[in-house]
């Protein structure tokens, strides 16, 4: 009896001591912002081009400041060694928030650490997430991330400049509120994505394309382009859900089969979309260079089969993870250096293929919304930013208004 007694209490002890609710889910990770990736050091095969200068940054800071598309308690910072030859030794980097351009608010500065580690090595290749860290994060409240490289390194992952800017400074200051001797730089480096923590998680939409979607043509950068503006819409709208998180994946002069500026769109798809925390949707609006450059530069044109067969590839890498596909026709391009009659055809060509998708989960008929009504060819004159080929302000506004919000919130 003595021993049965003693059993119950401790299991009695045992029980007690059992917390009262299961322990919370740990929230998954989020992105919230995001660049495509482009090698610095490959010429643009462009005739005319400029052929790129190779640049070693040594003993310098560079920081990057960029755009929350939501808000979260907690932060990680992706870094990119993709188009790299050799190691890349980051010494130091942090994460705070933005001030202004280049500056700092001093008390948010946080030390970025990888496996518990001050500094990382990124072989070539390769990409590296940092360890979390606590940083309060809100929608458009712009971050700045540092990195400090001692030893001399050939820059070459860089990211197109969309809302984002990029400093280079002497020496480590990556705890610095403001950058001493700071020069602005044309590109981004080595920072190609940031992460929050989110539960529950809202939906990730990775607007994928060329410079119709980076947001070429608008006077306000690309705080005018059509994926920031649908955001814009998307933060206004009521719903059982919270807010998507937009990110803009496109590159100016991508194509869809062929390199050129950025991998071709089959090459980048799996890192520039599918590989981003939490993504559940893409808009690919892509195949206006394929169709249209050979007309400036006297390259071989592509036969229309092959431009849909190269789209249907990129729906169908989407639909075997997971993520939803809204494709977007191609807009009006008369009075562009890449109208003629046969590039007219193709572009009608690959939209008729794409309104006829039945198994893509919408089509975003962007030529219908900027289309001039007297002459379907053409951008309509409002929307229209001068070159014919590229959208204004309006236009851009007009095509993220002719999104269905209803199918990014599912």
């Amino acid at each position: 009896m003595r021993f049965l007694s003693s059993f119950l209490i401790t299991v009695a002890a045992a029980i007690a001591a059992l917390p009262l609710h299961a322990a919370e889910p740990v929230a998954p990770w989020v992105a919230t912002w995001a660049a495509p990736a482009l090698d610095y050091n490959k010429p643009v095969p462009i005739p005319g081009a400029a052929t790129p200068v190779p640049t070693t940054l040594r003993d310098q800071t560079v920081r990057v400041r960029v755009l929350p598309a939501i808000g979260g308690t907690q932060v990680r910072v992706r870094f990119s060694n993709v188009f790299g030859q050799s190691p890349l030794h980051i010494r130091a980097a942090s994460v705070a928030r933005s001030t202004g351009a280049d500056a700092l608010s001093p008390r948010t500065v946080r030390a970025l650490h990888f496996a518990g580690r001050p500094d990382v090595v990124l072989g070539p290749g390769a990409e590296r997430w940092s360890d979390l860290v606590d940083l309060a994060v809100e929608p458009q409240q712009a971050l700045g991330v540092s990195l400090y490289l001692a030893d001399p390194t050939r820059v070459a992952t860089v990211f197109p400049i969309a809302e984002s800017g990029a400093w280079i400074a002497p020496g480590d200051a990556t705890a610095a509120a403001t950058l001493r001797a700071a020069i602005p730089s044309a590109q981004g480096h080595v920072v190609t994505g940031v992460d929050v923590r989110r539960q529950p998680p809202p939906p990730v939409v990775a607007a994928f394309g060329d410079s119709i979607t980076f947001g070429a043509g608008t006077r306000e950068g690309t705080q005018g382009s059509y994926p920031v503006r649908l955001a814009q819409r998307l933060r206004g709208q009521p719903s059982r859900v919270e807010a998507p998180s937009v990110l803009n994946v496109g590159i100016g002069g991508n194509r869809l089969l062929t390199d050129g500026i950025g991998p071709r769109a089959l090459d980048r798809f799996e890192r520039d979309v599918l590989s981003q925390s939490g993504v559940t949707h893409t808009i690919i609006l892509i195949g206006i260079n394929d169709i249209g450059l050979g007309a400036v530069v006297g390259a071989d044109e592509l036969p229309l089969e092959q431009l849909t067969g190269g789209l249907h590839q990129l729906t169908e890498l989407a639909r075997a993870r997971g993520v939803k596909v809204l494709l977007g026709t191609l807009t009006p391009m008369q009075g562009s250096a890449y109208f003629n009659e046969a590039t007219e055809a193709k572009r009608q060509g690959f939209n008729r293929w794409i309104r006829g998708r039945q198994d893509v989960e919408g089509v975003i008929d962007f030529d219908a919304a900027l289309r001039d009504p007297g002459n379907p060819a053409a951008l309509r004159a409002a929307y229209d930013s001068g070159d014919h080929l590229h959208p204004s302000d309006a236009g851009y506004a007009a095509m993220a208004a002719a999104v269905d919000v209803r199918e990014l919130q599912e």
